[in-house]
């Protein structure tokens, strides 16, 4: 099993389980109560994360990093939407524990959701990062994603109208972006429906690295 070196501190990707939901809930749930990077506006439960993460197909995973034996973050693709002839469009979503972030977990996990996206066949990957947020953005552009364009003022949290950038990702020519170190061998997300598609991103605004 691999490992990652950061700043004196290791890491490494892997797949999500079941058994992860409590930690990914209190990731979430901090975001939720205090930033923009999601616009649901109130707090999920384990048992509500626990249910999201059976229906997350393959084609669709939900990745974590976990340091010292604790989640520390986690990234999701989902399916953009449930209309037919979107089914190769996906959406990326990382979350980062507060006291990790500035650290490389989010670069982390959003290349390991490009390299899945790539090896599931996913054509192209979109991203909605709430305004302002430069640190998301920056990262999005040096894996690949370039904005398209600015909704303006769909968003209203803590008591402000918010714009949303839309970012997206095309198939590069190039080889699919690497970990610093090799990622373990996946396993399975769950043992949630194999259908093929995802459950809806969680309230999914913009991006927390």
């Amino acid at each position: 099993m691999a490992w990652t070196a950061l700043r004196g501190r290791a890491w490494r990707v892997r797949s999500a389980s079941s058994r992860d939901a409590r930690a990914i809930a209190e990731i979430y749930n901090e975001a939720v109560l205090h930033t923009a990077a999601t616009f649901d506006t109130a707090p999920r439960s384990v048992a509500e994360q626990r249910r999201w993460l059976a229906h997350h197909a393959p084609r669709y995973p939900v990745v974590v990093v976990e340091a010292n034996g604790a989640v520390v973050g986690w990234a999701s693709l989902s399916a953009w939407s449930d209309r037919c002839a979107y089914e190769d469009t996906a959406e990326v979503s990382f979350y980062v524990r507060e006291d990790w972030r500035g650290r490389g977990v989010g670069r982390g996990l959003l290349t390991k959701l490009v390299v899945e996206a790539e090896r599931s066949g996913l054509h192209t990957l979109l991203a909605r990062i709430a305004i302002p947020n430069p640190v998301s953005a920056h990262l999005h552009r040096t894996l690949g994603f370039r904005s398209i364009g600015v909704m303006h003022e769909v968003g209203l949290k803590f008591g402000r109208r918010i714009d949303v950038e839309l970012f997206e990702r095309l198939p590069d020519p190039r080889p699919a972006p690497k970990l610093r170190g090799r990622l373990e061998k996946d396993a399975p997300a769950c043992s949630g429906a194999n259908t093929g598609r995802s459950s809806p991103p969680q309230g999914r605004a913009s991006t927390a690295g």
